[in-house]
């Protein structure tokens, strides 16, 4: 099993789970992050780091969200590993629980 981000990370892009992760399977694109299923060790610290709440694990995707596991495996092959925490995008807070999200998912 992996975790998955979801939608709601998209132009929130917090780093605070990144700095939990034991073995750096979290991947930065320009406003998402996504985890490498192939490297996720199921250890669940990211989870409750997310101040978004948008990291669930695969067997408990929200209804809606479950192309954000193929979304994540895909983004991870192209996008580097981030390691260390960043600050959020500027205006984080203001896109935190928007609906509708995806569309404005930068690759």
């Amino acid at each position: 099993m992996t975790f998955v981000v979801t939608e709601n990370c998209i132009r929130c892009k917090y780093t605070d789970c990144v700095d939990v992760c034991p073995v750096d399977c979290f991947h930065e694109g320009p406003n998402f992050l996504v985890i490498d299923p192939d490297e996720c060790i199921d250890c669940a610290l990211c989870e409750p780091e997310c101040p978004a709440e948008a990291i669930y694990a695969e067997d408990d995707l929200p209804s809606g969200q479950e192309q954000f596991l193929e979304l994540n495996a895909e983004l991870a092959a192209q996008w580097p590993v981030i390691s260390e925490k960043k600050e959020p995008l500027p205006d984080a807070e203001k896109w935190d629980g928007v609906a509708d999200k995806l569309q404005y998912l930068e690759r």
